[in-house]
């Protein structure tokens, strides 16, 4: 018994060694939205917080559109294949920065973070149920944790490298701006600072090239046997006849929204309460730490010492509480507790997708396309919810959308995912 363990996990090493390097992939990408939110609303003349967090909802939108079909894709190419698939589009859309830094044009930068959030829908429908059904689904959730370690780590340096780079002097350069009346001098002064992105994306469409050579070359086994021994019995049944799916999605849409809020907006947040861009750049980075902290703990106490749903619901309640002090407090006490939401956000994703898709059979595919979709609505429309309830006018009250978000996931930890029927 003992040696079969033993075997079981030399399997998975090389699978989840090839996952940790795709999430860091991914948590890279992702995470550079929260220097972008700032720097293009500088670059692109953008008068309020909620054009600028259009940055999200370009990105996280290509979820909602393109997850769908990503399960398609993966039907047919398998999961190996749809990963390069995915990689590829990542560096169309990391490309396509060139063309829209050279001519300043927002609604050219929005379409690059599209293209990028397109090719990440297609990776995350891939690698999320690959993970989840690699092992026992009782510990999919420390497996997920796993690699989300990969994931926060690439979150913490992005925003520290790309904003370093794109938003270096920016508290300065803001000052200089407000007292130019010319614009030959205003322009050329915007089209350095525009060129500044350029070099990161070429940088980054490079790395992803050799992520996908070796990916190209790893020898990932393809993982069906339990969707598709299922199949025949759920030939007959609709997607949406599993409510602890349907909720499930719902609580991922809850999830992402006040993850990105907590990740990207906390610069755009502690600019907004009057610190400088030069300091609050690197605040993204203060909540990946703690994100990265929450992995730690999903891997050591899942399931040994917490179930899933405990720790999602633990998480939730975590949630809520440090929100509550965020709205109360001022300052940096403020943004201390701001970031520790990446405490409790981090085992939210690893405990809700695979409750989710537990017990799909021949939907898991399908299921996990959509739970891929909440990405987009949760990325999209939350964050502009939460902008325009706070914003430059009153930021910490647009904290009370989180709150709202951290009670329904609480109540799918509680009863939600329980539910067999409508």
């Amino acid at each position: 018994m003992m040696n079969q363990e033993m075997t079981k996990r030399d399997n998975y090493f090389i699978p989840m060694l090839v996952m940790a390097l795709i999430f860091f992939m991914m948590g890279y990408i992702t995470w550079t939205n929260g220097p972008l939110i700032p720097y293009l609303k500088i670059v692109c003349n953008l008068e309020t917080d909620v054009q600028a967090f259009f940055v999200t909802s370009a990105f996280y939108f290509a979820y909602f559109f393109m997850a769908l079909p990503s399960a398609m894709v993966l039907k047919k190419l398998g999961f190996k294949n749809g990963m390069i698939a995915g990689l590829i589009v990542i560096i169309v859309g990391s490309l396509l920065f060139i063309p829209a830094a050279n001519s300043r044009t927002y609604g050219l930068f929005l379409t690059a973070l599209f293209i990028q959030g397109t090719g990440l829908a297609l990776l995350q429908t891939a690698v999320n149920p690959y993970i989840s059904i690699l092992g026992p689904i009782e510990s999919a959730a420390s497996r997920i944790s796993l690699v989300g370690i990969a994931n926060k780590s690439a979150g913490i340096v992005a925003p520290l490298l790309v904003g370093g780079i794109i938003l270096k002097g920016a508290g300065g350069l803001e000052k200089e701006l407000a007292s130019i009346t010319n614009s030959a001098a205003r322009n050329e002064i915007l089209s350095e600072m525009a060129s500044r992105v350029q070099l990161p994306y070429i940088l980054l469409a490079a790395v992803v090239f050799i992520v996908a050579i070796i990916i190209f070359f790893s020898k990932l086994p393809e993982i069906k046997a339990e969707e598709d021994a299922d199949e025949h019995q759920n030939k007959k049944r609709s997607i949406f006849s599993f409510p602890s799916l349907i909720l499930g999605v719902l609580a991922l849409v809850f999830y992402v929204g006040a993850e990105v809020i907590a990740g990207d907006g906390i610069g755009q947040y502690g600019k907004n309460i009057g610190i400088s861009l030069d300091e609050a750049k690197h605040f993204t980075s203060y909540t990946m730490a703690a994100m990265l902290f929450g992995y730690l703990i999903g891997i050591i106490a899942i399931p040994k010492y917490l179930t899933q749903e405990q720790a999602l619901k633990y998480s939730a309640v975590i949630g809520i509480i440090f929100c509550l002090v965020a709205i109360f407090t001022t300052g940096y006490t403020s943004i201390i507790f701001i970031a520790l939401l990446g405490l409790a956000n981090a085992l939210m994703w690893p405990t809700i997708f695979p409750l989710a898709i537990s017990g799909l059979g021949g939907f898991t595919k399908v299921g996990a396309a959509m739970l891929i979709m909440a990405i987009g609505p949760g990325g999209g429309l939350v964050p502009l919810l939460y902008a325009s309830l706070g914003g430059e006018t009153n930021p910490q009250r647009g904290f009370w959308v989180i709150i709202v978000c951290y009670l329904f996931i609480l109540y799918y930890a509680i009863a939600g995912h329980k539910k067999k029927s409508w």
